[in-house]
């Protein structure tokens, strides 16, 4: 039987466009609200190196966010290789890749890590879809990003949704140790905790 912890941690990026529009507090705020818990927090100036770390490098993620982009256009009736020049997965890929560093390097990031129950799955709730337009309304991506992938693309960059949160187990460990050094990791006891669980 698998053990359920209480300390389960994620990792929670509010991406520069966030943190340009003043949605740290907020983003936090929700956060904590739900019970989970900031046990690490800065401010990065991300450089392109610490984003080449960051982001995948397998040719499958690349392929998967060309193929992504070519549903986009076709939703859209959208020529890519009017737009992009190719209709190659891989080729568009490393395109929105280059994009990706781009706008992560455009500002800075409030990096946080958080813990608590089902850590990884509730800040997935919290934030929404990676989509703007298939985010719920009362998720930080419903209610604060308005922003199209198919405007995104034909503008030659990456999409503006706010925040980035780990998708499973192994992203946030990688991901929590790219941004933080274990002694920047601060666990604590929240004074709620012994009614909550």
């Amino acid at each position: 039987m698998a053990l359920i912890s209480k300390s389960e941690r994620t990792l929670l990026l509010v991406k520069p466009d966030g943190v340009k529009r003043g949605l740290i507090g907020e983003t936090i705020h929700r956060l904590e609200q739900r019970g989970l818990k900031i046990i690490a927090l800065k401010m990065v100036q991300p450089t392109e190196e610490h984003i080449e770390g960051f982001l995948p490098k397998s040719d499958k993620w690349l392929k998967g966010m060309g193929n992504k982009t070519l549903g986009t256009y076709a939703q859209y009736n959208i020529d890519p290789v009017k737009e992009l020049g190719t209709d190659d997965p891989l080729k568009i890929g490393k395109m929105i890749k280059k994009w990706l560093v781009d706008f992560w390097m455009s500002g800075p990031v409030a990096a946080m890590v958080i813990s608590g129950i089902h850590a990884i799955d509730m800040t997935r709730k919290i934030v929404g879809n990676t989509l703007p337009a298939k985010a719920d309304m009362g998720t930080i991506r419903g209610d604060y990003s308005v922003d199209s992938p198919a405007l995104a693309n034909m503008d030659k960059r990456a999409i503006h949704n706010v925040v980035h949160a780990s998708g499973d187990p192994e992203e946030a460990a990688h991901e929590v140790l790219h941004w933080f050094a274990p002694e920047e990791i601060h666990d604590y006891k929240r004074a709620e905790e012994d009614i909550m669980f």
